[in-house]
């Protein structure tokens, strides 16, 4: 069928792969880092000039690794707003990341709304500080010039396909990321500009929401350019995932999501409904102390590094002695406690010593997770397959306790760009329905990704116990918390 390229711009940077459109094979490979001027304290900025976006694509493209590309596909990283005025030129930087400064606009809008339960109707989320429709509110109570100038709002992939095709009049984005910005609902399929006009004071001009195989358009070279999505809808897409499949990603924070044949409205809002990349539905639960719980673990303990972490962790059996840990380090969303602190139990004698600590961590880290797969399990998605991501999904401690506690075959993908390489699946699908090729209600079929599978085995019913005893602790501790 021909050549196409996806193109992953992340927080940090560029990667772009190119791929055979007929089995994903990947045959070339770009990468270019992102500037990070006006970060406070070295870290990422919370505002973006999008320019910098397409200098790291130039750089990342570069000695002709497009070559004979048909079609590309775009990710980029998710909860990014593009404000432009009616000419199409930025008003300000693009405001990116979790950008804590909204944290006061969130709870605004929740109210402004009458309570999370009505946006969870309304929406399918709950606003967050990350989310675009509360950077607009913050955008309006902040910088009211730049908002009242603000006539059309992007996100991040939807400025890049833009921008690629020569800024045309016509203006897209795909489900996947309209799911994700607080005002357009993955149930009704449909925006609701009353919601812009809540956090940013007036109506804008919004992205068309085309299908998921459909192109936006064509370079005056004649190459393809598909809807695209955002980073989280693109990995899924890359990694292969379908019914019965759930990805629990192992940052400083975690998530759970899984595909699910329809939108999920969850009066708690601890489910948050968005759509994928392909016509169907991705749910997502979030947790905030994942890895983060692991690092602090190695400093309390005093060892180097996770890695040693885990070596010391598999130096105690399952149940850790007795401890359990429940790792609220910074609070938690799943369940809806905010304010709480981590709690330690079943300390003994025989129990205080630094290896069942260790296991302990990770059984508590893996429980929480376990706890937002039951979240989902518990609305009727269907888990039958766990796909574990991130570097922590490497360690051996994690390797031998996730399958039991999660009651399901986990699978370790080999680490890669999945995002790039959902992009070029999509760009793929694009291609193929243009030349009549593939069925837009079909994506390509692709060759999975290399992975390790391990299985509950006989573990199953040990693992069970570890997770009724963490289970038993936080219903002592936090009665309710759930319901």
């Amino acid at each position: 069928m021909g050549i196409v390229a996806g193109l992953d711009s992340s927080p940090d940077f560029t990667r772009i792969v190119v791929c055979d459109a007929d089995n994903g094979a990947v045959l070339r490979q770009g990468y270019a880092p992102h500037p990070l001027e006006g970060a406070e304290g070295g870290g990422r900025p919370s505002d973006v000039d999008p320019q910098a976006w397409l200098l790291s694509l130039g750089e990342a493209a570069g000695g002709g690794l497009l070559e004979g590309v048909q079609a590309i596909g775009v990710s980029a990283q998710q909860n990014a707003v593009v404000p432009l005025d009616s000419q199409g030129n930025t008003v300000r930087p693009a405001m990116v990341g979790g950008d804590k400064r909204a944290q006061v606009a969130a709870a605004d809008l929740i109210d402004a709304l009458g309570g999370r339960q009505a946006w969870a109707q309304a929406v399918g989320s709950v606003p967050q500080a990350a989310h675009p429709v509360t950077k607009l509110r913050w955008l309006a109570k902040n910088e009211p010039d730049a908002a009242l100038r603000s006539a059309v709002l992007m996100q991040a992939h939807d400025w890049l396909v833009w921008q690629l095709l020569g800024r045309p009049v016509r203006r897209t984005t795909d489900r996947g990321g309209a799911s994700g910005t607080g005002y357009w609902s993955a149930a009704t399929g449909g925006y609701r500009p009353d919601l812009v006009e809540l956090a940013l004071g007036h109506q804008a001009m919004l992205p068309e929401v085309i299908g998921p195989a459909d192109a936006a358009g064509t370079t005056p070279e004649g190459l393809l350019i598909s809807v695209g999505t955002g980073e989280t809808m693109a990995a899924a897409f890359g990694l292969g995932i379908g019914l019965g499949d759930a990805v629990v990603s192992l940052g400083a924070s975690g998530s759970v999501m899984a595909v699910h044949p329809e939108a999920l409205v969850d009066p708690s809002g601890m489910i948050t409904s968005l759509a994928d990349a392909t016509g169907m539905h991705l749910p997502v639960v979030t947790t905030l102390n994942a890895v983060r719980t692991l690092r602090g673990a190695v400093e309390l303990l005093g060892v180097p590094d996770l890695e040693s972490l885990s070596d010391l962790a598999m130096k105690s059996t399952p149940g850790s002695h007795g401890l359990v840990l429940l790792p609220y380090l910074e609070g938690e969303r799943t369940p809806n406690l905010p304010h709480t602190a981590g709690t330690l139990t079943g300390l003994r004698r025989e129990s205080m010593k630094p290896e069942h600590f260790a296991r302990a961590a990770f059984e508590g880290m893996l429980c929480g997770l376990a706890d937002a797969l039951d979240v989902l399990r518990g609305r009727g998605v269907e888990v039958r397959r766990v796909f574990l991501l991130g570097a922590a999904a490497e360690l051996p401690a994690v390797q031998a306790a996730a399958p039991a506690l999660f009651g399901a075959q986990v699978v370790v993908p080999q680490p890669a760009d999945y995002a790039a390489i959902g992009a070029a699946r999509q760009a793929a699908w694009a291609l193929g329905v243009s030349q009549g090729t593939l069925d837009p209600r079909n994506p390509p079929r692709w060759n999975g990704a290399a992975a390790q599978v391990l299985e509950p085995g006989d573990d199953l019913a040990v693992g069970q116990a570890v997770r009724q005893q963490y289970v038993s602790v936080r219903e002592q501790t936090h009665p309710g918390a759930f319901r």
